[in-house]
Parts: C-alpha cells; sequence; structure tokens
C-alpha cells in the first residue's frame, strides 16, 4: 500500500510547533491539497494560515478530550492522511512515589488520544480509499529509559497499538506507519533535557514522505534510529512478520 501526497488531505495533531509543524509544512511543500492542522489553540497556526491560506484549516484538538475528536472527525470528513503526533513527555522513575500518577497522565495523553483517532478517523479513511495513518513512536516504545520509565512505557503501548491498526486495517487498505525516533530537536526534547545536538523535526517529515511513497510500515528518522533498526530488523521480521 502507498499514498500519494500530491493533493493529499491531511490531519495533523499538534501542527502549530516541534514535529507536527515540520510535517505540516513537508507535506504542502510536496504537494498535499490541505492540512487540518488538530490543535487546542486555533490562533497557535494563524502563521501557517497567513503562509498558506485555505490550505491550512485549523481545528480543535485536545488529547484530552475525546469529544475533540469525534468533532474534528465531523469535519474533516474528506482526509485520506491523519498523523497522530501531538503528545508529553514527564519524568517518572519506577522507584518514586509519584510513578503511578506520571503514569497515568501520559497514558491518557499518549496512548488514550491514538485509539480515539483511530477509532474515529478509520471509517473515513476506509471511505476515502484506504489512506494512510501515521504515528509518532519513539526508541522508547522499544527500550525504557530512566529517568523516563513512563513515557517509555506510554509510548510501548502506543507503539503495540499501532502494530494492532497495521494488521485490522490490512483489508481496508490503510497503510500504518510507524515513526520510531531519537531525541528530535523541539520545545518538548529542550523541556526533557534531550534537546541539545538532536537532529531537526524535518528528517520525521521526510521520512514519513518517503514511508507513504514506499508503503513501508517503520519509519526511522535519524542516525540513533537508524541504528537501532539494524538490530531490531530480524526480530520484527521474524516475529512482527513487518519488515524493518
Amino acid at each position: 500500500m502507498t499514498v500519494e501526497i500530491n493533493n493529499a488531505i491531511a490531519l495533523v495533531t499538534g501542527a502549530n510547533r516541534g514535529i507536527g509543524r515540520a510535517i505540516t509544512e513537508g507535506f504542502l511543500a510536496a504537494g498535499a491539497a490541505k492540512i487540518y492542522t488538530a490543535v487546542r489553540d486555533l490562533s497557535s497556526v494563524n502563521d501557517l494560515i497567513e503562509q498558506y491560506g485555505e490550505r491550512i484549516v485549523p481545528v480543535e484538538f485536545d488529547l484530552t478530550r475525546k469529544e475533540t475528536v469525534t468533532a474534528a472527525a465531523r469535519i474533516a470528513t474528506d482526509v485520506n492522511i491523519v498523523v497522530s503526533n501531538a503528545g508529553v513527555v514527564k519524568l517518572a522513575s519506577p522507584i518514586e512515589q509519584d510513578m503511578v500518577d506520571g503514569l497515568q497522565f501520559q497514558m491518557e495523553r499518549n496512548v488514550y488520544p491514538l485509539i480515539n483517532l483511530a477509532q474515529a478517523f478509520g471509517p473515513i479513511l476506509k471511505a476515502n480509499g484506504g489512506g494512510a495513518f501515521v504515528q509518532m513512536n519513539s526508541l522508547a516504545s522499544l527500550k525504557n529509559f530512566l529517568p523516563f520509565t513512563g513515557y517509555s512505557a506510554s509510548k510501548a503501548a502506543a507503539y503495540s497499538i499501532t502494530q494492532g491498526l497495521h494488521e485490522a486495517w490490512q483489508e481496508q487498505g490503510t497503510q500504518v506507519i510507524s515513526v520510531i525516533a531519537g531525541a528530535i530537536k523541539t520545545d518538548m526534547s529542550d523541556s526533557a533535557g534531550m534537546g541539545e545536538g538532536a537532529p531537526p523535526p524535518s528528517l520525521v517529515a521526510d521520512g514519513i514522505l518517503a514511508a507513504l511513497k514506499s508503503g513501508d510500515f517503520f519509519v526511522y528518522p535519524d542516525e540513533a534510529a537508524q541504528g537501532v533498526a539494524e538490530v531490531y530488523a530480524p526480530f520484527a521480521a521474524n516475529v512482527l512478520e513487518i519488515a524493518a
């Protein structure tokens, strides 16, 4: 399964900054006709509207409010690409007293919205020919990193659900893409102390565009992720039955 980006219509969550913004701008540069920018504050994409005009359509999206996903699905009925990018990170070590609270905080924002998006937009993608669903995962989906145990656990759960979607949507022809990224230069990685020397978010956009063309499930956008991919490939191929 492959998806043509030229004249595509996409919805990107967290499109106002960081990786989401890079994906939005990368899609538009590649010829996408329209991007629904799913953000909490609609005014945060005013500069994108000024630059791209009617190709940008802001819609409200809040990770903790399922009703915003439902409302967005009523508006964006013409999409053929959905990018689940928005998420959070919070320090949560397994030996700290606030671990459960930190894990719950991240599961509610990194996992449940993925399920809500998939259930809301899966029928829309099917009706529009299959299309593609992209989930922003992480090297933390594959390995736990202290002191980000709660984040790693939430990203592992998101990755597991992404695999399930890949299998569940085979029949309806929806390409599922899992982005396995290392630290990328964003405000979120800076606040978590991982931003120094990190590569730009444009690498993620480039990787997704390449996967849409090739039909690949995995995107390993940065050097750290590509190094892991070399040793992860046999497991992915033989156990997950997905080429890495």
